[in-house]
């Protein structure tokens, strides 16, 4: 990593005071760690117009926080757009939510009245975005959360995946190394820091970014320390982590934490890219009913148990989910950790009590809440420039019809239409390189978001535009041919439910003519059932030779699939959205749109 990776523009504004600004929403999961403050504490309240401790010994700073935004300045299309909302009387109800216009109304509402007020994010601001961001590698993006006054935020996985090198030009700014400047102005970075604690160098041994952060403002001081998943590797191309080493988040968190104490921070925030699955989809699900913490499961679940006392607090991502808990720490007492699902829909509104008098959280008084970000606020009209100017650029490649659809085209399921029709596409592309190819393999996690049938400008429903394509399919891997035995085969199904995927199963998305059964009420590798498992109707000959489509990713072994980087006799392609681009282009029209596939060929016992 070269040494600019952690050098710092004096150029660069650092904040130490914020904006006072944005949107109150609809309050939603509130979660509140204990009772009351001691009773000093409360000589403090009432000094503020709404409330809380801003004199004396004890003064709340207000943390708002959002994480996996992705590049979505615009909203989100179809469901990946809406959340869900947990009613009174058991039911729920959709709403409408996220783009940055609105997101960065709500915030500069949300801390009106609040002078210690903070804004942190937990990873994956960037990677697999849309093509108003992703097509000028992420610039629009780093504008836009310089514009929303971010103080701080974690690396993710997804920060990776142009490599290390790209993701230090991010930070410190400068034109694409190939590709220049997109504008008359050179592009200046982020105006916040990126924490990357637990990735390092493989040849320093040191952290690529800094691995922590002080926010500091009239003798109030919180540390906050970043670190995304260990397993990134596991999921990001072999490409994008050359070099780099990525250590355990306990291990990491914990070794910081002390370097904060040491230095006289004891107020201290992780912002952590790995997370949990709650037990509801609705944000405003209460995850510690029954007991604390117990509607969350996952990653997550397990590094709150065992990071250090000394952290106050998580701000989690990664599994794009919405949850604000409290998990005891390992000294048992109440911890919150938080996530504001993805895509800007969501944000996090925490209130840390800090004690003037020992420098740290007084944690029986943290309180959070997750709040929609509603579209029914004024937009901001500093971002609705930003994405005026950005898509005036993208306009003449974006706008562009490469296909028709009669019906929203669903990437959700154990198998899904949208996931079929990759798959059927990567056929007929390898089909044109090799006539010989067999079949294809999709990742469910490539796919980024639904074809939907209404229109998301002015091209008119129905009609594919290139820009929808690129947000369904990001990534610019290419489609490689592999050869691979049949019993190499079976065993990379078997792999989509055992290993590494044997907790949280990766079910591959598979083009026309494979099928087999799924049985979920067997464990580990036994729920690929073996003697299902058919190519246009005949069993799989496990000493025959199959010639077997995927991108790039899956080919290298990438998602857990360590059989597939096995294959032999590759075949290098084009991108993946060349193949379904042409996929969509050769197999509808305006008067004979693509319908949805029927998602059949995956048979699902449960």
């Amino acid at each position: 990593m070269p040494a600019t990776a952690q050098s710092h523009d004096p150029r660069r504004r650092r904040r130490t005071t914020r904006l006072l600004a944005a949107a109150a929403t609809v309050v939603t999961a509130g979660a509140l760690a204990a009772a009351a403050l001691p009773a000093s504490a409360n000589a403090g309240e009432g000094n503020r117009g709404h409330g809380g401790h801003g004199h004396g010994r004890y003064q709340d700073v207000q943390l708002l926080s959002f994480n996996d935004l992705h590049g979505n300045l615009e909203p989100a299309a179809g469901s990946s757009g809406r959340v869900t909302e947990h009613q009174p009387d058991g039911t729920t109800k959709t709403i409408d939510a996220g783009g940055i216009e609105y997101l960065a109304t709500h915030l500069r509402e949300a801390r009106k009245g609040n002078r210690y007020s903070i804004t942190a994010a937990g990873g994956d601001m960037v990677g697999a975005s849309p093509l108003l961001s992703g097509l000028f590698h992420d610039e629009p993006t780093i504008e836009a959360l310089n514009k929303l006054d971010l103080d701080v935020t974690s690396v993710g996985n997804h920060e990776f995946d142009e490599g290390a090198k790209e993701l230090a030009r991010l930070q410190n700014g400068g034109c694409h190394p190939t590709e220049g400047c997109y504008t008359d102005e050179e592009f200046e970075g982020a105006d916040f820091p990126y924490l990357a604690a637990n990735v390092l160098d493989e040849k320093t041994g040191k952290p690529i970014l800094k691995p922590y952060w002080v926010w500091k403002h009239k003798g109030v001081k919180v540390g906050f320390i970043g670190v995304t998943l260990e397993g990134t590797p596991d999921i990001v191309s072999a490409e994008g982590v050359k070099g780099l080493t990525f250590k355990d988040e306990v291990e990491t968190i914990d070794k910081y934490a002390k370097v904060l104490q040491r230095q006289g921070v004891k107020s201290i925030v992780a912002l952590v890219h790995e997370g949990g699955f709650p037990a509801s989809s609705s944000y405003n699900y209460d995850c510690d009913s029954p007991g604390a913490g117990d509607g969350i499961s996952g990653p997550i679940a397990d590094i709150a148990k065992n990071v250090t006392p000394q952290v106050d607090a998580l701000v989690t991502g990664h599994t794009h989910a919405a949850y604000v808990c409290t998990i005891p720490d390992p000294a048992g007492k109440p911890r919150m950790v938080t996530s504001a699902s993805s895509f800007g829909r969501l944000y996090t509104d925490t209130t840390l009590t800090y004690d003037r008098a020992t420098g740290d959280i007084a944690r029986t008084a943290v309180k959070s809440a997750n709040h929609v970000v509603t579209r029914d606020v004024p937009k901001a009209p500093d971002m609705t420039r930003l994405i005026d100017k950005w898509s005036t650029l993208a306009a003449p490649i974006g706008n562009r019809a490469i296909g028709y659809v009669s019906g929203d085209i669903d990437r959700n399921g154990t198998e899904s239409p949208l996931g079929d029709l990759i798959a059927d596409a990567q056929l007929a592309y390898g089909r044109s390189q090799d006539p010989e190819t067999d079949l294809a393999l999709m990742n469910p996690g490539g796919i980024r978001a639904p074809l939907t049938y209404a229109a998301s400008g002015s091209e008119g429903d129905g009609v594919v535009t290139y820009a929808e394509g690129f947000t369904v399919q990001p990534f610019a891997n290419t489609v490689n041919l592999k050869d691979y035995t049949g019993a190499q085969l079976v065993q990379v199904l078997k792999e989509q439910v055992s290993g590494p995927n044997e907790a949280a199963p990766k079910i591959l998305q598979i083009s026309s003519g494979l099928t087999y059964t799924l049985d979920l009420t067997k464990t580990g590798a036994d729920r690929v059932v073996t003697d299902s498992i058919r190519l246009n109707g005949a069993p799989i000959d496990e000493n025959a030779t199959y010639r077997v489509a995927s991108n790039s990713f899956l080919a290298g072994g990438g998602d857990g699939f360590p059989t597939l980087n096995e294959g032999t006799n590759e075949l290098v392609g084009a991108d993946d959205l060349t193949a379904l681009e042409q996929y969509l282009t050769a197999n509808s029209s305006a008067g004979d749109p693509i319908a949805p596939p029927a998602a059949d060929r995956i048979t699902v016992v449960q």
